[in-house]
């Protein structure tokens, strides 16, 4: 039996490696380049397929993040090990221009387990934000070139990369019958690195006798972040649970400073520029049986009073007016048929959506909204009599929605992969 779950556990393990070196490339979107770049769904494979609910989820079978008071619900016999990777498929439209773009990334690892009585533990890995673009403006004409006669033009080269990095340990405690309390506290850590290269071509050609001015915007960021939740379940009937859950996270500015290096190594340094923001979050779940599970969330995120670096004439500092705040509205659905049935029934079917709008402002316009529709299952890989590990299989379709004239819209095929490894490593066994 050691020997089984220690090969389940190194197939599990065995595409992290692959993924890990996708994550480099998180994302392609050009809104990246602002603030500290595109925000990462904090979902898993089992509530990612259902719009991404979770503030009032609580199963014992599963890891759920979005609700660290949910970690005292984690059956005390199992061991729960859970993995997620995305590939994603997608088109960017500005006007009449299209291009196609891919990208493939680790979305998560989790562990989690039953430590004490009403106390349960997780701890895991997953992206915050990701950075990640490449990108010019349209070419201007400035001159003839005297020898040659051909064109000279010049345009603006965009290229950024970085992200911030999440790992995390929490708690969840049951402090009494029906009220559960929980914290996850997380380092964050990645790099911050955007450069702005004027671009001088002759005949389509980037010229090399040209002096080109470079200016790179960089920061080495490391801070913390401290997430709370609770959850209260109340029963309706003898078959039915209504269960409410509560978030919330502390805002604060990080510590480490961004700096501006120009071409003609010229340096200036803002001072502190980042923060995290203060953010909230209220949701309920209501379970039928083992059958149905059926969850709304809303939260929202406190961005408007968070700073950003901005390179004024004179100096490059830290300034507010480039953020807005964030508001989330999901709502999703689990069913299977027949915990105890046939295979078919026994699958977890899943069914979701949720609408964002934007914490960025791009150019002093809103940025783009987002829209997400999902579905999936969990498949089972064990008997009937066992449901608690299974393969998770999702789709999304995601738009993210120009708010102003001349923005990029772009539209996402998601195709999210992962395995929840769930087995009863603490059950004591007597042999007669």
């Amino acid at each position: 039996m050691k020997n089984i779950k220690l090969l389940a556990f190194l197939l599990l393990l065995a595409p992290c490696p692959l993924a890990l070196k996708a994550q480099t490339a998180g994302t392609v979107s050009p809104y990246s380049r602002f603030g500290l770049g595109l925000l990462r769904e904090q979902s898993q494979g089992f509530n990612t397929s259902m719009g991404g609910v979770g503030a009032g989820i609580r199963v014992g079978n599963r890891i759920n993040t979005l609700n660290p008071a949910s970690y005292s619900a984690i059956d005390s016999l199992s061991f729960i090990l859970d993995v997620g990777m995305s590939g994603s498929f997608g088109r960017m439209r500005q006007g009449s221009k299209q291009v196609g773009i891919n990208n493939a990334t680790l979305d998560y690892v989790h562990a989690g387990m039953h430590i004490a009585k009403r106390l349960g533990l997780a701890v895991g890995y997953m992206p915050y934000t990701t950075i990640g673009y490449d990108f010019s403006s349209p070419e201007e004409h400035v001159i003839n070139d005297y020898n040659t006669t051909q064109d000279i033009t010049t345009s603006t080269g965009y290229v950024g990369h970085g992200g911030l990095n999440q790992a995390y340990i929490g708690l969840g405690w049951k402090a009494f019958k029906n009220f559960s309390i929980g914290m996850n506290a997380s380092l964050l850590w990645g790099q911050y690195e955007h450069q702005v290269m004027p671009l001088f071509m002759e005949g389509g050609v980037v010229g090399t006798t040209f002096n080109q001015v470079i200016k790179v915007f960089n920061a080495s960021l490391k801070t913390y972040k401290l997430d709370f939740g609770v959850q209260y379940p109340v029963r309706l009937t003898r078959q039915d649970w209504l269960t409410f859950g509560a978030t919330a996270g502390l805002g604060h500015k990080i510590a480490q400073d961004a700096t501006l290096m120009v071409s003609t190594d010229t340096m200036a340094v803002a001072s502190s520029p980042f923060d995290i923001p203060y953010t909230y979050g209220v949701g309920a779940a209501w379970q039928h049986k083992n059958t149905l599970l059926v969850a709304a969330d809303f939260r929202q995120e406190f961005w408007s009073a968070c700073h950003v670096p901005f390179a004024t004439q004179d100096d490059y500092v830290a300034m507010k007016g480039f953020y807005r705040n964030k508001t989330k509205v999901a709502v999703g659905a689990q069913w299977t048929p027949n915990v105890f049935g046939k295979y078919w029934e026994r699958i977890q079917y899943r069914a979701g959506m949720n609408f964002s709008t934007p914490y960025l402002k791009v150019d002093g316009a809103n940025g783009p909204t987002e829209l997400r529709m999902t579905i999936g299952a969990g498949l089972p890989i064990t008997n009937r009599f066992n449901n608690r590990s299974v393969v998770n299989v999702g789709m999304q379709w995601l738009r993210r929605s120009a708010s102003a004239a001349g923005m990029i819209k772009e539209d996402y095929f998601v195709i999210n992969l992962g395995m929840t490894f769930n087995e009863r490593w603490f059950m004591r066994y007597k042999i007669e």
